[in-house]
């Protein structure tokens, strides 16, 4: 199913009992934080306030927040479903023969109709204004935040040497009516598009949108390699072309259908004081210099919703759409490394910091060479805890996973610590960018390890038993 916009999106919800509207006026300074970290917390719906204080836009936060949610948003009953689609269309077997190439001339249809389309008016250019940030009901969320952030920015940027858009989210702190922070890290594409124009020499047009087709949205955060469009993959999971329309103020191509869009440039040359930010992790980010995005024009729809997330300790919304992309992106893992049968990135380890993974091992020393298969694999770079387990585990299964971490491994054997590139967010290292990661081998023990002993079973009742106690229980009287 393609969302036509975000507000087809919020029908969508409403539809089905997952969004509440609150027509009580509420502030964008910590109070819709507070209200929606409760909201959170206990696994609630979507929320749209239709009342902010010194704004005439209401607010939509929430709106992926929860397993279910997330899945519509990508039109999906569950998100394994996309994986094993992509699964389907990189079956290499089906290109063998003849017969199967002929076979497979729907699912390369199939790929040549999901490509951008350009279009010559989009609802996103309805109204075009001069910039003014103070009309939007930008969310201070914590405290101790340097200021308002803008949280669900789909920054559009263009390479100078390729001509090839890129599209990521990276935060907004507002500094006045005009100009922001733009938080890209070290690591992102989009600060290395923002190096090549500093060696140009040349100011860096830059659009920001908001509320698109949740698809869309959901692009601009997933782990893509440089070479894949983010508009194509947006148009891959909603089975539909993205539309896209060129901006006012420069060459650059938005989304037709987005909410809001603010158009200006990057200057190569300023940096300004950014953060601190209560971000993901739990944690507040420091405060450091970064490029300073300056905007020109806003243009937006006659009626647009303004689209935000609260980020802070687990559970909240972005936890889901990091689910979505351990689901989506796991096939292509298993191209790599097809020892692998599952995985899981538990909320608590806020994306980056651990990942649990089962494998079907074959030889001495397999699980460490999965563990540095992984380190070596884009933005798994970044994972300070690889936890590794056996086949027949269900890394899902936190409890069983704690179990055999706790009574399967010896210090000295099943530890690998190396070191590394770190997320910019990471907070415990010594030094930003780089330290120390910990891979833990919860396998079982080989002699062909160095393993002397006889390694115990687990405990399990026989499958005669577990069938006699099922077909009796109604007889025992336990309720």
């Amino acid at each position: 199913m393609a969302f036509k916009d975000l507000q087809d999106f919020i029908d969508f919800l409403e539809g089905k009992n997952e969004l509440k509207r609150v027509k009580t006026e509420v502030d964008s300074n910590l109070e819709i934080t507070e209200i929606v970290d409760r909201v959170s917390k206990e696994y609630g719906p979507a929320l749209l306030f239709e009342n902010v204080k010194n704004s005439n836009y209401p607010v939509l936060i929430n709106a992926f927040g929860s397993y279910e949610r997330m899945s519509m948003a990508l039109g999906v009953d569950n998100l394994d479903d996309i994986a094993e689609d992509i699964l389907d269309l990189m079956d290499v077997s089906s290109y063998i023969s003849l017969m199967n190439k002929i076979k497979s001339i729907p699912k390369l249809t199939r790929m040549l109709k999901v490509f951008p389309k350009k279009v010559n008016n989009g609802a996103c250019q309805e109204v075009i204004e001069d910039a003014d940030l103070d009309t939007l009901p930008v969310l201070k969320c914590w405290p101790e935040d340097g200021g308002r952030f803008m949280t669900l920015p789909l920054v559009i940027t263009k390479d100078p040497e390729t001509g090839m858009q890129n599209m990521g989210m990276y935060r907004l702190q507002v500094y006045d009516k005009k100009t922001t922070g733009m938080h890209w890290h070290l690591h992102k594409d989009g600060k290395s598009i923002y190096e090549k124009y500093k060696k140009l020499g040349k100011r860096m047009p830059v659009n920001v949108a908001f509320g698109c087709d949740p698809a869309i949205t959901y692009a601009a955060t997933a782990p893509l390699p440089k070479e894949i469009d983010e508009m194509l993959f947006a148009g891959f999971l909603r089975k539909k072309p993205v539309e896209l329309v060129k901006a006012i103020t420069n060459d650059i191509n938005v989304p037709a259908n987005a909410e809001f869009v603010l158009e200006g440039y990057v200057d190569i040359d300023e940096l300004r004081t950014e953060g601190p930010f209560g971000d993901h992790t739990g944690y507040y980010s420091l405060s450091d210099l970064y490029p300073v995005f300056h905007v020109e024009k806003i243009t937006r729809k006659k009626n647009p919703v303004y689209p935000a997330t609260v980020v802070g300790k687990p559970p909240m919304e972005d936890c889901y759409m990091g689910k979505a992309t351990e689901r989506i992106f796991l096939p292509l893992m298993k191209m790599y490394l097809p020892e692998i049968i599952d995985m899981n990135f538990p909320l608590e380890g806020v994306f980056h910091n651990c990942v649990i993974v089962s494998i079907d091992k074959k030889y001495p020393g397999h699980a460490k060479k999965v563990m540095h298969g992984l380190w070596g694999m884009g933005q798994m770079m970044y994972t300070k805890m690889i936890i590794v387990v056996d086949k027949d585990v269900d890394p899902q299964d936190i409890s069983t996973v704690a179990w055999k971490v706790f009574n399967n491994i010896d210090a000295k054997r099943d530890l690998e610590i190396v070191n590394g590139p770190l997320d910019a967010l990471d907070h415990a290292s010594n030094d930003p960018h780089f330290g120390n990661k910990l891979g833990i081998d919860a396998t079982k023990k080989w002699s062909t390890e160095g393993y002397k002993r006889d390694w115990p079973n687990d405990i399990e009742m026989t499958e005669e038993i577990k069938k006699k106690v099922d077909n009796r229980w109604n007889e025992y009287g336990i309720d």
